[in-house]
């Protein structure tokens, strides 16, 4: 019953994740693949910490 009242731990690193998706997917559209790969990485990083969070929650 409580747990329609706690807040969802990986909300905003899925906001970061996605923002960060949409910057990468901005610069490969510009050419600027080496920033593309330099964000694409970040954004797997954010990914992994968010499957962990997930993972320790179960």
């Amino acid at each position: 019953m409580f747990s329609l009242f706690k807040k969802d731990p990986t909300k905003k690193l899925r906001e970061q994740y996605n923002a960060k998706l949409e910057r990468a997917m901005q610069a490969q559209r510009n050419g600027d693949i080496s920033s593309y790969s330099f964000i694409h990485a970040e954004a797997e990083d954010l990914w992994r910490e968010i499957e962990r969070i997930e993972s320790s929650a179960k």
